[in-house]
């Protein structure tokens, strides 16, 4: 793999990481929140089940009044069961009376009876007459007698239903009070209930919270792995560019080196083959300036350059017998 080809695998995933590690600061930072939100909903559950626990003490003891009215209610009423069957048994008496009376009203029998006394109190009288009037009182009196026993009774009845009024009364007030109690109970309970579905809902958003937090904290994890699997590589891929650049810088300093070398054995074959061909001029200088001069001694003519030839023949045996 190309060494750029390497690097732009290692700026992918580096952005790859940052990216992953943009999503799990995110997720952190919900996780947060939802643990937040959660506390939050399940403090409102702890406080709403205390005000439920509250009414339903409240309610309860409402309810233990109710009973305890109801039974006090129910012995008042038990209590006017013999008033009134002492009543009906007064009443089939003076239905009884009422059968024995005499045709004559009461009234009647009164105005009669007073009239009688007022006569006897006021009038004199024979004894005969006396006796007669005193007769007729008795015999007023026997029949005006019947109406004196269903009076009695009937003043029986009026003091039973007194004394069933007050029974009445106490048992319609306890009854009120029941009643009142029971509305009060009823409400509490009514209370109650919309505060329990109340604190379901919100325990229920909180549980959905939980989970939702549960399941962005489980989504962390695979992230950070996943970043250390992508750091792995990128070291990896590291590891391979520096070896290579390595490999790259070794090969080309012994490329350098080997070009050195190259250059070094050039110069010197340049040179070698220099002397050699300054040898071979030297050589044939040598000849051409001996020929020179061999014409010279014969007395032959020659050319200037063989003229200089010769000389510089000379020159150098003369310099090498100095040295």
């Amino acid at each position: 793999m190309a060494n750029q080809e390497k690097t732009s695998q290692i700026d992918d995933i580096i952005t790859h990481i940052q990216n992953l590690r943009k999503q799990g600061e995110e997720s952190d930072v919900k996780v947060k929140t939802l643990i937040e939100k959660r506390n939050q909903l399940n403090d409102q559950v702890k406080k709403i089940l205390l005000e439920i626990n509250a009414i339903k003490t409240e309610r309860d003891t409402l309810n233990e009044q109710v009973k305890t009215l109801k039974q006090q209610r129910d012995e008042v009423r038990v209590s006017v069961t013999p008033i009134n069957e002492e009543i009906n048994g007064v009443r089939n008496k003076i239905d009884e009376l009422k059968k024995k009376l005499p045709r004559e009203r009461q009234q009647d029998l009164k105005k009669e009876l007073e009239a009688i006394e007022w006569k006897i109190q006021t009038t004199s009288l024979d004894l005969q007459e006396e006796k007669r009037l005193i007769g007729n009182v008795k015999e007023l009196e026997i029949l005006l007698s019947g109406y004196k026993k269903i009076e009695t009774q009937n003043k029986k009845i009026r003091g039973l239903l007194e004394k069933r009024k007050v029974f009445e009364v106490q048992a319609n007030a306890l009854h009120t009070e029941l009643t009142n109690t029971a509305k009060k109970s009823q409400d509490l309970h009514a209370n109650m209930m919309e505060k329990l579905n109340a604190m379901k809902s919100i325990k229920g958003e909180a549980d959905a919270v939980h989970q939702e937090y549960i399941k962005t904290k489980d989504g962390i994890v695979p992230l950070y792995v996943q970043i250390g699997e992508l750091v792995g590589q990128m070291r990896a891929l590291k590891a391979e560019r520096k070896q290579e650049n390595e490999v790259r810088k070794l090969a080309a300093m012994q490329a350098m080196k080997e070009q050195h070398e190259s250059m070094k054995e050039r110069r010197q074959f340049d040179n070698e083959r220099q002397n050699a061909l300054k040898e071979k001029q030297q050589a044939i200088k040598e000849k051409l300036g001996a020929q020179a001069r061999d014409k010279l001694q014969k007395g032959e003519k020659i050319s200037w350059d063989e003229f200089q030839l010769s000389m510089s023949d000379e020159d150098e045996e003369s310099e090498k017998q100095k040295g």
